[in-house]
């Protein structure tokens, strides 16, 4: 009979061990196992070479804090069931099972507004049937539906067990240390009041405020980098060109799986999608656009070059939009470099913006020594949530560097 009760090595958090049967079964499913070709931060591996680390490798991380977090809380007096324990543990472990290659950046582009949480939902309640019912208390968990609202909490909040595995993660693969957090320190700070609401005892108020604030610096430094930004933006042109132009009749070289989602029309997902999506991994997008350097569109040519070549457009960022003249200069000098007529293709500005910290969203509440719960940014002893409820944005132009040189 095959030992199930594993022990895995990680790089971050060391030795993970899988306490349950039916954890290891989900995570030897093939739905599972096509994780490990799915990077965790699509190409910013152009940006940071270490960032080479899979969706995979993130599940495991986030199921081990899971069951941190979940013996911390027994500890403090709160009653976990064995079911409970696997629920939410299967739960977080199943969290990304239905993202597509390149992640965040394609899940729109394949499966029309298929937000991935939707498909891995789906994909649960799949699993659920093959392995009789055994992860229907991990699926209410998932969906916030369980009783008890601590471990909807634990699998997606703005304090969650995904957020503190995939910020070391990331941290760490990238090397930048900003964003490096003591996850140990605030889940020992976790405890649960009233009706099963997540709180973190009020001692532990300046390691939450640094787990915020690293978050914030990661999205900036790493996440919203502006060459980042630009490579997922390549990322969602490039099948979006595809797609466009497979619809004009042309006909792309592409593997059989991707060519199928290029011709597939808007509709609710079938079986065969589901199918189909399962199939697909980042490979499948690389050897694409590896395909499509030599495309007879330049517009398609020219942007998978850009990524497959690692010789990326220009780009400019700002605190504020660009200024429509300057936009349009840049398109009529793109024209006139490539003797193309449609350079507004090749000229984007893109925005992102960042609340790091909502009040109004899940708020993170602290419990008090006297047993009242209090808001983050009402603690007299908070140096920094108050600067973190407002949003902030940057605002990046690309263009193709060959006319950046050219003075007008």
């Amino acid at each position: 009979m095959q030992n199930k009760l594993k022990i895995i090595n990680d790089p971050v958090h060391g030795f993970i061990r899988i306490p349950h049967e039916i954890l290891f079964d989900v995570i030897e499913h093939p739905y599972f196992q096509r994780l490990r070709r799915i990077g965790q931060t699509g190409l910013l591996n152009l940006i940071f070479p270490g960032a080479t680390h899979t969706r995979f490798h993130h599940a495991l991380g986030a199921m081990h804090l899971m069951f941190t977090a979940l013996e911390t809380l027994r500890q403090k007096g709160v009653k976990i069931t064995e079911e409970e324990e696997k629920g939410a543990m299967l739960a977080i472990l199943m969290h990304d099972i239905g993202h597509g290659p390149f992640s965040h950046a394609l899940e729109n582009m394949l499966m029309d507004d298929w937000h991935h949480e939707k498909l891995s939902l789906l994909l649960m309640n799949k699993l659920n049937e093959e392995f009789g019912g055994q992860l229907s208390v991990a699926i209410e968990m998932f969906q916030g539906k369980y009783h008890r609202k601590f471990f909807n909490q634990l699998i997606s909040s703005q304090l969650d067990v995904d957020r503190l595995d995939y910020l070391n993660r990331d941290s760490f693969f990238t090397g930048v240390s900003e964003g490096n957090i003591n996850t140990q320190r605030i889940i020992s700070m976790m405890n649960v009041c009233g009706e099963g609401e997540l709180v973190i005892d009020a001692k532990g108020v300046y390691s939450i405020e640094n787990f915020l604030t690293a978050r914030m610096f990661m999205y900036w430094q790493v996440y919203y980098h502006k060459t980042s930004a630009l490579a997922e933006f390549l990322l969602v042109k490039i099948l979006e060109r595809a797609k466009y132009l497979v619809s004009q009749g042309m006909d792309l070289p592409a593997g059989e799986n991707l060519k199928y989602f290029l011709h597939r029309a808007k509709s609710s997902a079938t079986d065969e999608d589901i199918y189909r999506f399962n199939q697909l991994d980042d490979n499948d997008i690389i050897h694409a656009m590896k395909s499509w350097q030599t495309s007879d569109d330049f517009i398609l040519s020219y942007w998978c070059q850009c990524v497959i070549q690692r010789n990326l457009p220009k780009t400019i960022i700002s605190t504020r939009p660009f200024d429509r003249e300057f936009v349009e200069e840049k398109i009529k000098n793109t024209n006139e470099f490539f003797g193309i007529d449609n350079g507004k293709e090749l000229v984007h500005e893109i925005k992102r913006k960042l609340l790091p910290y909502d009040t109004e969203k899940q708020p993170i509440y602290l419990l008090q020594k006297d047993g009242k719960k209090i808001r983050l940014e009402e603690s007299q002893d908070q140096l920094l949530s108050g600067l973190m409820v407002h949003k902030t944005a940057r605002y990046i132009l690309t263009f193709p560097r060959d006319i950046s040189q050219i003075i007008s």
